[in-house]
This record gives structure tokens, sequence and C-alpha cells, in this order.
């Protein structure tokens, strides 16, 4: 497989105007990790450094990649942390082990933001797992703290040789392009829902962020996001009830605690954990890269942020995984129109994940005061471009375009079943879907190829007994003719 590093040196500067995540502009044969047609989850060799000079890490950055680097860690941290505070607290921790799980979940993420999307130059982003948080919030309470850390670090174990086999990227390339968008559109139809909903408590952010954001696009479409976050923040600060909060500043140290290994905890925390973290993130997680051109290396991605997990277990870290939802805000057009220069949005994204890990105990009080409408409006109108375009891939295949829908509506529905959230659901019932359909019609359009050929070989075999009769005509009348000239010979002689 080509790797991310071989089309490093290629100079992007005269990019196609209109050159969207999902359709990035066509690129020679040796390029790294998108191109035209149908996107696809490939394993195979790993990504690592050329024998090329790199890119150069100034020369690519730019304000709006930053900027999406730092929006997805505002959202990552917002309700999902609320998330993993709600399982500390089922699990009884100290406000020292509490702080500890916060610092291990945001280094541990921005470890694997960082070193991924530089050795990969794409903006691979990864996040603490939300899902296995909402797992662990109720089986927490059932264990010791020691042996949560010991299920925790078996967890990683189980992830990381999952990676390095490479299954799990053979299961994902086996779906089809349009239902990995589908997925997409339907992870992120909540935040657009979410957008619009929070014009009935917050009018003035909504309306101003939008505003902007439109007036922004039509003229320079690479700072629109940027332009609106600021009107935002700025419509927040002025709206009646709507207002900053104070935090205490100050710096969080990790807390070791030695794991213990139970069968029970085991079975019951880290394979459930294992299996959530999988299903619920990392196939969505793969599936958001691949939607917006990306050839992810399963293999790497999946056994990296395995090893994370492993080794931040000890220190509370439940879980590190590629991010969903979050990560379309970086891997999309709106951080940079060049593909190939997103990866700084996962170098961003990396910083300022540690720079949150290192203030845990400012970032638990932070987060769990911001305005929920704040957090609502950045969002949505961070994911807006790649909603639309996800959206516009999924329904391209007028052959899928059925299971494309169920997809849609399964994921967007939110459903849990079995632990298992409704992406990897939608997944499921849309390759389902797919496989039924175009069975049907497999077998339809080989009964009509059957019979079509049917037709032609007995017209055929029609057209060549008629020639064999023709044929036997002439030599028929060819005897004749030589028998009556016979006869005219005899006669004269």
């Amino acid at each position: 497989m080509a790797t991310a590093e071989q089309g490093a040196g290629r100079d992007t500067t005269d990019e196609a105007p209109g050159t969207t995540a999902s359709h990035p502009a066509p690129e020679p044969a040796a390029d790294a990790h998108h191109g035209e047609g149908p996107v696809e989850v490939p394993g195979g060799a790993g990504s690592g450094p050329p024998a090329a000079p790199r890119r150069r890490l100034l020369a690519d950055a730019s304000l709006s990649a930053v900027l999406a680097g730092l929006i997805t860690v505002v959202v990552s941290c917002s309700g999902p942390l609320l998330v993993v505070l709600a399982a500390a607290a089922a699990g009884r921790l100290t406000d020292a082990q509490t702080a500890s799980w916060v610092w291990a979940a945001c280094v541990g993420s921005g470890v694997t933001c960082a070193v991924l999307s530089w050795w990969t130059r794409m903006p691979v982003i990864t996040a603490f797992s939300t899902p296995g948080a909402a797992v662990l919030v109720g089986s927490l309470g059932d264990y010791t703290y020691p042996e949560a850390v010991g299920a925790f670090l078996v967890s990683g174990v189980l992830m990381a040789l999952t990676g390095l086999t490479g299954v799990f990227g053979q299961i994902m390339r086996r779906v089809p392009p349009g239902i990995v968008a589908a997925m997409l559109a339907g992870v992120l139809f909540s935040f657009g829902v979410d957008l619009f909903a929070a014009l009935d408590g917050a009018p003035l952010p909504v309306l101003a962020a939008l505003a902007t954001y439109l007036a922004v696009k039509q003229r320079s479409p690479r700072y629109a996001v940027a332009w609106a976050l600021v009107a935002a923040v700025l419509a927040t600060a002025v709206a009646p009830g709507l207002h900053a909060p104070s935090v205490a500043v100050g710096l969080t140290l990790p807390v070791f605690t030695a794991p213990e290994f139970t069968v029970s905890a085991v079975v019951g925390l880290a394979v459930p954990l294992a299996v959530v973290t999988m299903a619920s993130q990392n196939a969505p997680g793969l599936g958001v890269l691949a939607a917006c051109g990306y050839r992810p290396n399963d293999r790497l991605l999946i056994t990296a942020t395995g090893l994370a997990s492993t080794a931040l277990a000890p220190l509370g870290g439940h879980a590190v995984n590629l991010a969903a939802i979050t990560a379309a805000i970086s891997t999309g057009e709106e951080s940079h129109r060049d593909p190939d220069r997103r990866y700084v949005a996962g170098l961003a994204c990396g910083v300022f994940y540690l720079l949150a890990g290192v203030g845990g105990a400012a970032l638990v009080g932070l987060f769990a005061a911001l305005p929920p409408q704040l957090i609502a409006v950045i969002a949505g109108v961070a994911l807006l471009a790649t909603f639309s375009s996800s959206l516009a891939q999924a329904v391209a295949d007028e052959r899928g375009r059925d299971a494309a829908v169920v997809t849609f509506l399964t994921t967007a529905s939110g459903v849990t079943l079995g632990g298992i959230g409704s992406a990897c659901w939608g997944l499921v019932l849309g390759l389902v879907t797919h496989l039924a359909l175009n069975d049907r019609r497999d077998r339809r359009d080989g009964d009509s190829r059957n019979d079509r050929d049917d037709r032609d070989t007995r017209r055929d075999r029609d057209d060549q007994s008629d020639r064999d009769d023709r044929d036997t005509r002439g030599d028929r009348d060819d005897r004749d003719d030589r028998d009556r000239a016979r006869q005219d010979r005899e006669k004269t002689a």
C-alpha cells in the first residue's frame, strides 16, 4: 500500500478550488492516503518515514487546521468527559484518582494524536472511549479499583492483538464506501439537529455563528469556522443568562495504581470494554478517515491505540481509541482545503489534549460549567460541511442507496443494544441490507443474462443451420450442373 509519506514532497500550493474532503482532487498513482474513486479502508504495510524528505511542518501549518484541532478537543472534553466523571463516581474513586484518570485519558489521546498524525501525515484523531466509560458507569462499582485497572490493562492488550492480526481491517474493507459515508452522516446528524435546537435557549449565539459562517464562507471558506467560533463566543458572553465560568487553575499529577487481575473483572469489565471500544469507536473511526478520502492502515492505528491503553491503564486510563464523531472536525475540508495538510489538525489536537491533561482538575470544572448551547453551536457549525459531503456520497450509488438509508437512520437513531452503539449497528444493518438486495438483484440480473445467452445461442444455432442448408443446396445444385454438362457432352459425342 502506498504510504502517507510518498506524496510528502508534492507541491500543494496550486490545489484546485472546490476540493472536498470526500472527493480530493485527482493525484498521481503514488499519492499517499487519498485519491479519486470509492474510498476503502485497506490494511497492509505500515506507514513510516520515507526515504524522501519530509514535508515541512511550518509550511503546512494553517490557522484553520490548528483551530480544527482546538474545536475537536473542546467537543471531546465536554460531554464525553462528564461520562468519565460519572464512571469515576460509580467506582467511588478519590479526587486524586479521578484527576489521574482524566490526566491519563487526555495525555494518552494527545500523544497518540500527535505521533500518529506526524507518522502517517493523516489527521489521525484519537480520544478516550466514551462508550467504554458508559459501560463502566453501570459496572465499575462491582469491583475494586485495582481490579478495574487490571481489566483496563487486559482490554488494551486485547485491542492491540486485534490490531496486529489485521482481522478488523479485513472486515472493514468489505463494507461498501456508501455505507461508511452514511454511517458518518448518521453520527453527525445529532450535531446538526442540536445546532438548531439551541435556538430555543440561545438564539443569539446560534444566529451569530450561522450568519458569520455563511458570510465568511463565500469569501474565505478556510476561515469560516474560525470566525463563526469567535462570533459564538462573543454572542455567548453578551447573551443574558450565558456567561463564561470562572475556573481555578492547577496542575494535575498522575497516580499509579498496581493492577490486580481477577477472572471476574476480566470477564465483566475487560472483554465488554474491548468489544464496545472496537465496535463503537475504532470501526467508525476508520470509516471517518475513509469517508474523507484517506486510506488508513488499520493495523498500525489500532495496535498503537491498544498499546497506549495498556501503558496508561495503571494511571487510570480505561481506553484510547480512534475518535469517531469529533474526528470529522479535523479530517474534513474545513480543516484545510488540501487533504495533505490536514495532519496539522491532528498535531494541534494532540497538543491541546496534552494541555488539557496537565490541567485535568481545572478541566473537570471548566467543561462542567460551560454553557451547553455554546458547545452545540461550535460542534454543529464545524461539522456542517462534512455532514453534507457524507450525505451526498452515501446516496451517490443508486444500487446501494437503500442500504445507505438504513445505515443512516439506524446510526442517527442513537440506539444502543448489548452495550454497542448505533454506529456499529448502522454498519451491520446497512451491510445486511446491501447483501440482501444486491444478492437478489444479482440473481435477477444473472437470470436475465442467462436468458439472453440462451436466446443468443438459439439464434446462432438457427443461423448456422440456415447456412448449412444453403451450403447443402449449393452443393446439390453444383452436382446437378455437372451431371447436365456430362450428359450434354455424351449426346454431342
